[in-house]
């Protein structure tokens, strides 16, 4: 019976300490990426148009982390008719979109967002599969209204 016991104190006592190796492993580790986190981050604002500029874009590239969840905000600057689209949304778990303060809570991807006038847009989401993404404005791409995001 002793030997039992001894076995069962063993087995809890595995289970309860955490293994030695990622704990070696953390102290070696000095890649500086980004770590998860259980809030939502925020990503740079994406612009399109400018009163200067109907087709200009402040950033084209964007890099998240799979299982993050993230705000994102996208404005349209130009009195200007933009469809914006993106094939991430398929990926992810769109939590709410909120515009002038009004939120919309979904049950799927937006199929796109379209700015028939300025403002901004806002997009709560959590990223789920790995992999590189496209966004648009697909009547303006000849124009340079295109990017990736790279979600790692």
């Amino acid at each position: 019976m002793r030997k039992y016991r001894a076995i069962a104190f063993a087995v809890l006592m595995g289970a309860a300490l955490p293994p030695t190796h990622g704990l070696a492993q953390e102290a070696d580790d000095d890649d500086d990426q980004p770590k998860l986190t259980r809030s939502s981050q925020n990503l740079p604002e994406l612009i399109l148009g400018t009163k200067d500029g109907t087709y200009d874009v402040n950033q084209k590239d964007f890099t998240l982390l799979a299982g993050q969840g993230y705000r994102w905000k996208i404005t349209s600057g130009a009195a200007f008719e933009y469809k914006f689209h993106t094939d991430l949304f398929r990926d992810t778990w769109v939590n709410q979109i909120v515009i002038d303060d009004l939120e919309v809570h979904m049950n799927g991807a937006p199929a796109w967002l379209e700015f028939d006038r300025p403002g901004t847009i806002m997009v709560q989401f959590n990223t789920i599969r790995p992999g590189k993404y496209t966004w648009s404005v697909p009547d303006l791409v000849d124009k340079g209204m295109q990017g990736t995001i790279t979600v790692k």
